[in-house]
């Protein structure tokens, strides 16, 4: 059973802001996100920590509402979702069973996840996604890039907008039917024919709908 939470009102865990975990924050935020934690290497990013630089002070500015400090751990006490865009074996059980009811695990480190989809799962997570092919939910770029750029390129879009990467992934969520959807299949296959034409054509309409179009 997928049970539905709205993303106005989920907290969300984000290890690694690096460049994808830093696009992935500011998205999520985009479409509505109001709580998430950010940790890199030295903790939880927070408001007058002093050894960050310029990008993740701005991240500390538009995250952490509650400016809670710590690590990992604390990041992921009654959090709904994780998302590791980090390093491998970082993250432990008790850390998912510290997490809301149903959690959702996102453990992207490749070719190692923070935690293994078994472990997690054992743990209480409602759903888990990694990079690899080998698991369940492969969360693979491949996804989303050659069909934002197709969507763009056919209407000669003059920038790729917040709103078009928005627009490709709603796309994408769109393609498995809420009657398909289960607990190892939230996202489809890389090799799903439907994918390219259905994320271009979301996103050459975003881009018209925005006034970036030059055709």
């Amino acid at each position: 059973k997928i049970v539905k939470k709205d993303i106005k009102d989920i907290k969300i865990a984000l290890s690694g802001p690096g460049a994808a975990g830093t696009a992935i924050t500011k998205l999520l935020l985009e479409v509505g996100v109001k709580d998430m934690v950010l940790v890199d290497k030295g903790g939880i990013l927070y408001r007058g920590r002093e050894d960050l630089d310029s990008a993740k002070q701005e991240l500390a500015r538009i995250t952490n509402k509650e400016n809670i400090k710590g690590g990992l751990k604390e990041a992921m006490q009654g959090a709904d979702v994780f998302i590791g865009v980090s390093a491998a074996n970082i993250v432990s059980q008790d850390m998912i069973k510290s997490m809301n009811s149903n959690p959702v695990v996102f453990a992207l480190a490749n070719p190692v996840p923070e935690i293994m989809p078994d472990l997690a799962l054992e743990a209480g997570a409602a759903v888990v996604g990694t990079g690899r092919s080998d698991f369940a939910n492969q969360i693979n770029n491949v996804l989303a890039f050659p069909a934002v750029f197709k969507g763009a390129l056919s209407v000669r879009a003059k920038r790729i907008s917040q709103g078009m990467k928005i627009a490709a992934a709603y796309a994408l969520a769109s393609l498995i039917d809420e009657s398909e959807l289960k607990p190892d299949y939230i996202i489809p296959n890389v090799f799903d024919r439907r994918v390219c034409e259905h994320v271009s054509s979301a996103v050459a309409q975003q881009a018209i709908k925005e006034g970036l179009n030059r055709i």
